[in-house]
């Protein structure tokens, strides 16, 4: 075999593997934005899922609190922000308004004996309990997806590669309001 055959193999190898590499590292990017995609996709499930028992919750605690109309009208509010958020952002701050507006909520139920014993009240109160376990899952699994690509995107060669042929951006991190940051980094103190 001739320098000249054995350069020509060489160089078709080496244009193979860079194309491999540039193939595999965009399919790469694509399966983890289809991931964050998806793991998004979970969140506004379970915000749905919320969205639809409040009403049911209200109508219930109304029936026993008639005088907490400025908590109900929080809760409607709360509710339509959550089910009118567009972006990322707008979804984390309308969360911190829905946890404060059912938290109102179950302050009142507090006061009400008869409504804290109410089975349809506790059943709801489960469901919505159920419901706030998974959004914080899915939550976890939408923040570790960004992180994943986020970190793709700025990596060598990655990042070269999404430049060159990529339309992927930096993704927001589902996070909580600096108002609900500033209670946890306040929080009290418990000594025994």
């Amino acid at each position: 075999m001739s320098t000249g055959a054995i350069i020509g193999i060489v160089i078709a190898v080496v244009v193979v593997l860079i194309i491999a590499i540039i193939v595999g590292t965009y399919n790469g990017l694509v399966r983890t934005n289809e991931r964050v995609d998806e793991a998004w996709s979970d969140i506004t499930v379970q915000l749905k899922y919320r969205a639809d028992l409040i009403p049911n919750v209200v109508e219930t605690v109304k029936g026993y609190a008639k005088h907490e109309k400025e908590t109900f009208e929080m809760v409607t509010a709360a509710r339509s922000a959550a089910m009118g958020a567009k972006t990322v952002k707008a979804a984390a701050e309308a969360e911190g308004e829905m946890q404060a507006a059912l938290s109102k909520i179950f302050a009142i139920a507090e006061a009400y004996p008869e409504l804290k014993a109410n089975e349809n009240f506790v059943k709801l109160q489960n469901q919505l309990q159920d419901v706030e376990d998974k959004i914080q899952a899915a939550r976890r699994f939408y923040n570790s997806g960004c992180k994943e690509l986020n970190a793709k995107i700025k990596t060598f060669p990655t990042n070269i590669i999404n430049n060159m042929f990529g339309h992927f951006k930096k993704r927001d991190y589902f996070e909580v309001s600096e108002a609900e940051k500033a209670k946890i980094d306040n929080a009290p103190e418990v000594k025994f």
